[in-house]
């Protein structure tokens, strides 16, 4: 049982959604370049230069594709540095 003084405005079920493993995703879209979105994946999601190629071509050729994992509080800050760098990016 959690203790409710550690986190007087959240309920338990609240506190687990917050530690659930999910995944950050991208989705193609026909704005931005690859060279944009492959830098963009190497500077906010550390990923290497090939790593990065293979999640733009998977997303453009699929419509989207898993590029971190973790927990929300560990990807929401990633999703909001890509929303400002106009990549379309959400947690499910």
């Amino acid at each position: 049982m959690t203790n409710q003084k550690n986190f007087p405005n959240q309920h338990e079920s609240d506190i687990t959604k917050d530690s659930e493993s999910r995944n950050l995703i991208l989705h193609n879209d026909d704005v931005n370049t690859f060279d944009h979105v492959i830098s963009s994946l190497i500077a906010e999601c550390n990923h290497e230069s090939h790593q990065a190629e293979q999640c733009a071509l998977i997303a453009h050729t699929k419509g989207k594709c898993d590029i971190m994992d973790g927990t929300y509080a560990e990807l929401n800050p990633v999703r909001i540095s890509l929303l400002n760098k106009g990549l379309n990016v959400t947690i499910d």
